[in-house]
């Protein structure tokens, strides 16, 4: 995990990059991160986040068996932060000007959405979820377009509506098969609205102090934000060693060590492009179901599989 994530957590405790990685950094940042193509490590950081996260969903419904959603809401940043802490860049100084993006950044990428989150999975199962959550690609290029001014190409706006019928043809013949709600349906397009105004609000942060050092401020935040619903919950929440790993494998993995990749690969390739990452949490999410839990795939399913990548490449391409 540590040579994985490199790049971002090279900064010394006091702020400053080691010499041996100045001149590389300063090229990468003089070069638009929505121009340049995608690098080995940004598949690594892709397939990372999206791995991790598209077991959340698994690891959030074996926690939800026995736990309040307000519990899992807190433990979730809470878990995050102290994963984090483990690396020293996360603790590198930030701007006083730039306290309040990050206040309202813990609001949007963190305590609202993962609020969102364990409570619509008490009415629509977790298929349906990670469905809906791969819509922020689009969110990300509605909120980039009409709040910061950012133009996406016409081939990574062919990726995005690509990949959303491959969620479509994934995730339809299991959401016609559960129970569904329209108050879910509406907490996780709430969910991925926050995300693709975070998406964008996180780019130049990241860029000007490292990823480490964002999340450690937007996780603090988070953690502050739920801490009212947490112990709510857990007046109403009863032990299990099971939900007790699912809580440490979605904190620590799905909102330390993917949140991390995620912010990593934002203030390299860019917001829209890194959105591409939720098409890949439905295809971790069904081959989790097969082996895990004994679910069986349609056919629709396996070629929606195959649309979604498909769609994931032509957003990833270049945009100059």
């Amino acid at each position: 995990m540590e040579s994985a994530h490199a790049w971002s957590l090279t900064a010394t405790g006091d702020g400053h990059l080691p010499r041996h990685h100045y001149f590389a950094t300063m090229h990468e940042q003089s070069e638009a991160p929505e121009s340049r193509p995608f690098l080995p490590f940004d598949w690594l950081l892709l397939v990372t986040a999206a791995g991790i996260w598209g077991a959340s969903f698994l690891f959030m419904d074996v926690a939800l068996d026995h736990e309040h959603p307000g519990l899992v809401a807190f433990l979730r940043p809470a878990l995050g932060l102290l994963a984090l802490l483990a690396f020293p860049a996360s603790r590198r100084p930030v701007d006083r000007a730039d306290r309040g993006r990050l206040v309202v950044l813990g609001i949007t990428w963190m305590a609202f959405p993962l609020t969102m989150f364990p409570l619509a999975q008490q009415w629509i199962d977790s298929s349906v979820a990670g469905m809906l959550n791969s819509g922020m690609p689009v969110a990300t290029v509605l909120v980039a377009a009409l709040a910061f001014g950012v133009r996406s190409s016409r081939l990574q706006v062919a990726g995005i509506l690509t990949g959303i019928v491959g969620i479509l043809l994934i995730g339809l013949p299991t959401a016609t098969s559960g129970d569904t709600s329209a108050l879910g349906v509406i907490f996780v397009l709430l969910a991925v609205t926050s995300y693709g105004i975070a998406a964008n609000l996180a780019g130049p942060l990241q860029r000007r102090y490292g990823s480490a050092a964002v999340l450690s401020r937007v996780l603090a935040v988070a953690t502050v934000a739920t801490l009212p619903f947490g112990l709510f919950g857990l007046a109403h929440s009863s032990w299990s060693t099971q939900a007790f790993a699912a809580n440490l494998a979605v904190g620590l993995g799905g909102t330390g060590v993917a949140y991390l990749a995620a912010a990593t690969l934002i203030g390299r390739v860019g917001p829209v492009r890194m959105s591409v990452v939720t098409y890949l949490v439905p295809v971790v999410a069904a081959v989790l179901g097969v082996v895990v839990l004994g679910e069986v795939l349609v056919a629709w399913q396996v070629l929606g599989a195959a649309v979604l990548i498909g769609g994931a490449w032509l957003t990833t391409r270049a945009s100059g």
